[in-house]
């Protein structure tokens, strides 16, 4: 159910946005469409990484985290190329 509402919302963005913007700009209104829909989400959450029991100084920052269950990574390309194809 939460992945269903996620996907909504962002199909809600694009169609109200069209291609075209940043990524920041797309998390942003991402951001703004799940807090409409009455999801708890949080931005820029700072994940660690943890290699061999030490807690690196290279972690890298969830652009969104909804429901404590997904994490989304906003991305924006100007074309679809094979690799962003999955097999």
């Amino acid at each position: 159910m939460v992945s269903e509402n996620i996907i909504g919302c962002a199909i809600e963005v694009h169609k109200a946005l069209g291609p075209g913007l940043l990524e920041s700009a797309y998390e942003e209104c991402l951001h703004y469409e799940l807090l409409l829909s009455g999801m708890n989400v949080v931005r820029q959450v700072p994940i660690p990484v943890i290699y061999k029991e030490v807690k690196m100084k290279c972690g890298f920052r969830a652009d969104l985290i909804v429901e404590d269950q997904v994490v989304i990574e906003v991305k924006a390309v100007d074309k679809l190329i094979d690799i962003h194809k999955a097999n």
